[in-house]
């Protein structure tokens, strides 16, 4: 190879490493569904790699086939057989072949005395060829990329900066923080509920109770088909763990049915909670007390 290969390779871990740098400063990917020139700019060192990859793949089959291609010669001027002129051998290569050659400019192996070097090392000479075209073409195309790259970011500020893009992040994450959060509420069950405080999921839940408990145990919780939900006896234990676990499972022997088809776990806490809200209310018309009398206890984990 030339001399100035070597300086073509230092030249291009140079680039390498101020493109490395200039990648760190944009390490975090944009939330936005980036653009076609977004995706080439973040994944140029991938696209590079497998181009020089899939260009040394390619150059080492080449160079194979030309291999051969001599070896075959040579076999047949060893047994007296002509061997095609040329011109002629050229005109039946492909087109990309040639072109490939010109572009190149490779010194066939019969006249690559003509290009030897003075140089030697321990017997080896170096030849004075011309570096392959694919590799030419890749170097000077991560300068222009590089450029590119440069002028995008730091120039013309079209890229989101680091900061903006770590300010994007945090906003995004307190999103799907809150987002999971929102679902926490459908994960609670009969092991983990506790009682809501909260005004207006109470409300709601008053709302489910009309609509869905007031026809078997009254309006005002009084009591009817089902038992009185404003004293202290309960059937099914009046903790709200045991209250939850009656309102999802229901009581199919006595005709109540499973809620945990039509109400998320988060409206039975809910509605567990609102239930004990009528405790004391003494509606008119109280229906007597069944079941067994339950004393109310300091409940750990209000909300």
């Amino acid at each position: 190879m030339k001399n100035k290969g070597l300086k073509y390779s230092a030249l291009v871990f140079l680039l390498f490493q101020s493109g490395t740098a200039l990648i760190a400063q944009e390490a975090t990917k944009k939330i936005s569904e980036p653009d076609a020139f977004d995706w080439v700019l973040h994944n140029i060192f991938l696209l590079v790699g497998a181009a020089a990859i899939f260009g040394a793949v390619w150059a080492v089959i080449y160079l194979n086939s030309k291999i051969i291609e001599i070896q075959k010669i040579k076999l047949l001027k060893e047994h007296g057989i002509e061997v095609m002129e040329e011109v002629k051998l050229i005109d039946k290569e492909p087109w990309w072949k040639r072109m490939y050659d010109k572009s190149w400019s490779l010194v066939p192996v019969e006249k690559e005395k003509d290009i030897l070097l003075d140089h030697n090392y321990d017997g080896i000479r170096e030849l004075d060829n011309v570096l392959p075209p694919w590799w030419v073409a890749m170097f000077y195309g991560c300068i222009v990329i590089g450029f590119a790259y440069l002028g995008y970011y730091h120039v013309w500020d079209i890229g989101l900066s680091s900061r903006e893009e770590y300010a994007v992040e945090m906003e995004y994450a307190e999103a799907q923080v809150a987002k999971f959060l929102s679902r926490q509420a459908d994960q609670v069950d009969e092991s983990n509920v506790a009682i809501i405080t909260d005004e207006s999921r109470l409300d709601l839940a008053e709302a489910t109770y009309l609509a869905n408990c007031a026809a078997c145990h009254g309006q005002k919780g009084e009591g009817g088909i089902g038992p009185n939900m404003t004293d202290k006896y309960w059937i099914h234990g009046g903790h709200v763990n045991d209250i939850f676990k009656t309102i999802k499972y229901g009581v199919p022997s006595k005709g109540m049915i499973a809620w945990k088809a039509q109400l998320r776990p988060s409206d039975i806490q809910n509605l567990a909670s609102y239930i004990l809200t009528l405790q004391g209310t003494n509606p008119p018309n109280g229906k007597e007390p069944q079941g067994e009398l339950y004393e109310e206890k300091e409940e750990i984990g209000m909300k």
